[in-house]
């Protein structure tokens, strides 16, 4: 399916058309930051990450698999080789070529990115090695991480403020970066520059779900079990104590309760169990348990969001904030909203948990990778369009200066008054048509199948004479504002001419304020030198009244 975006027009005056693929648009309006996009830009995007510590930076990839970088740049977390910041969006031509699988980020802010083919990427800043490559240098440009991850598929990424995880294929987690708290898993408190398996409970455990805290890490394996370790200063590892754990440690408190995922925020926690319950624990003085009060957890507790099964849990690193989404498809928020501490479950609006971090979150990040899914589905005026000039399914063709347009005759009849009339007892299924040009005509049928036309202004001014002939009052204005748009210098003229002719009264005034603004311009092109002795009366009696030729 393809959807009309707006007309361009190149250097040389021709229509460029804007096409996309069949897939949905990915609403990302409710970020500010992509305020600094154009509509055709947003129209593109089919994956993005807002991030930054102020949501000012962020990371999309388009319709065509080119990945667009935007914003402050810190510390070269766009990728772009330098710290400019830049408020247009420039392509990110170092992963030309990669698809994204899923991304992270952390507070300085560092990018953890895996593509498709299970390959891992870091950039951005690196004061504690959480780009795994070995060095404690800001990356500007995205740096691939093979050690000791070459034999291996990465699935899964996750990123604290200054740490980095990430999940492979066969359940194995790696860990790397800062580690003051022993949030890399290793049994130490040393900073570790490259990625190290991390072991111990998890040394024979298949791990299928992985997230971070600002300085703790979880993992959840596939008997349902949740192992923690790093930082616990707010019981954020739910172990029902404040003391840090250097390696995974699995969640006793847990016991017998089968969880499937789990999302941490800045210091809280929360899982969601395979009977759609929510539990929570760790830091609460925003009310990001959803608990009903503000006191720390150091165990798992119950968040009652409704009766309804919880299908989706949300939390960031950056951020105070908890969401879920119901089966019924209800997303809920608590915590830190927009200043306010939300103690329990409130319902929202939103239809997804990615708008609630967008409305609602300091600061407004994304909390995830987001993405949209191919919908092959067709409405009906998508499949109108298709059928177009399509000769396999037309039962009438026009004939115009030697070449064969198809269409079909109900569709004109429903569309167009003059059709309705003319093909009312005309049998033949050819129609010859001498008055119009070949492109002028053709675009006058696709009009009807689309809504839309695709013409340079000369063009569109012989398509005006035949919308003027048809009194089709929609497309003549379709026509004028394709014509004010592709106006110039060279064409004035022609362009007033026809606007006289057709009576096309505010074109007409259009391209005679425009002359009268480039004048001087105008007066030496062969158009006004092969000007209609009665128009050319006209105008300058015209442009004498306005002033024009004033000293």
């Amino acid at each position: 399916m393809e959807e009309e975006l707006p007309l361009f027009y190149g250097e040389s005056g021709k229509p460029v058309q804007a096409t996309l693929s069949s897939l949905k648009m990915l609403d990302v309006g409710k970020w500010p930051i992509f305020s600094l996009c154009s509509e055709e830009e947003l129209q593109l995007i089919r994956q993005a990450c807002v991030f930054g510590s102020a949501g000012n930076e962020v990371l999309y990839t388009t319709v065509n698999d080119e990945i667009f970088v935007l914003g402050t740049n810190c510390c070269g977390c766009l990728g772009l080789g330098d710290v400019q910041s830049t408020i247009e969006p420039r392509r990110l031509d170092s992963l030309s070529g990669k698809k994204i699988a899923c991304l992270s980020y952390g507070s300085g802010p560092h990018i953890v990115l895996a593509t498709t083919e299970g390959e891992v990427f870091t950039w951005g800043h690196n004061a504690y090695s959480q780009l795994g490559n070995g060095t404690t240098n800001h990356g500007l440009v995205p740096c691939h991480i093979s050690t000791n991850l070459s034999n291996k598929q990465v699935t899964e990424v996750a990123c604290g403020s200054y740490h980095s995880l990430v999940l492979t294929s066969d359940g194995e987690v790696f860990a790397w970066g800062y580690n003051n708290s022993g949030q890399v898993g290793s049994g130490s408190t040393v900073n570790q520059a490259i990625p190290r398996r991390v072991t111990g409970c998890l040394q024979n455990k298949v791990v299928m779900n992985i997230a971070c805290g600002q300085m703790c890490s979880m993992a959840v394996v596939d008997t349902g079990e949740v192992y923690v370790w790093g930082y616990n200063g707010n019981g954020q590892l739910g172990l029902g104590s404040s003391g840090n754990q250097p390696t995974p440690c699995r969640v006793a408190a847990l016991q017998g309760i089968h969880v499937q995922k789990v999302a941490c925020g800045y210091a809280h926690t929360l899982v969601l169990t395979d009977e759609g319950q929510v539990y929570a624990w760790g830091a609460n003085s925003y009310g990001q348990l959803g608990t009903g009060n503000k006191s720390n957890q150091s165990y798992p507790t119950p968040v009652i969001v409704e009766k309804d099964r919880v299908i989706e849990i949300a939390a960031c690193h950056s951020a105070h904030t908890s969401a879920a989404k119901t089966q019924g498809g209800h997303v809920y928020m608590w915590g830190q909203c927009r200043g306010q501490s939300v103690i329990l479950p409130h319902l929202t609006h939103f239809s997804c948990t990615d708008d609630v971090f967008a409305c609602f979150a300091t600061p407004a990040v994304s909390w995830r990778l987001l993405s949209v899914e191919p919908d092959d589905h067709l409405t009906v005026a998508e499949s109108l369009k298709r059928e177009f000039d399509n000769p396999d399914t037309a039962d009438l063709k026009f004939l115009v200066d030697g070449k064969y347009i198809y269409a079909h005759k109900v569709l004109l009849k429903i569309r167009c008054e003059h059709f309705r009339s003319s093909l009312e007892d005309h049998e033949d299924d050819i129609v010859e048509m001498s008055e119009f040009s070949y492109p002028v005509y053709r675009a006058f049928l696709e009009y009807l199948y689309t809504d839309s036309i695709s013409l340079s202004p000369e063009e569109a001014v012989g398509l005006l004479d035949l919308a003027t002939f048809y009194r089709e009052n929609r497309l003549k204005k379709l026509c004028q504002q394709t014509i004010k748009q592709g106006i110039c210098e060279e064409n004035a003229i022609a362009l007033l001419s026809a606007a006289v002719k057709y009576d096309a009264q505010d074109l007409e005034e259009f391209c005679f304020r425009f002359c009268i603004n480039h004048l001087t311009v105008v007066t030496q092109t062969s158009g006004f030198a092969e000007m209609d002795h009665d128009l050319l009366k006209n105008f300058i009696s015209k442009a004498s009244r306005v002033g024009a030729f004033k000293n």
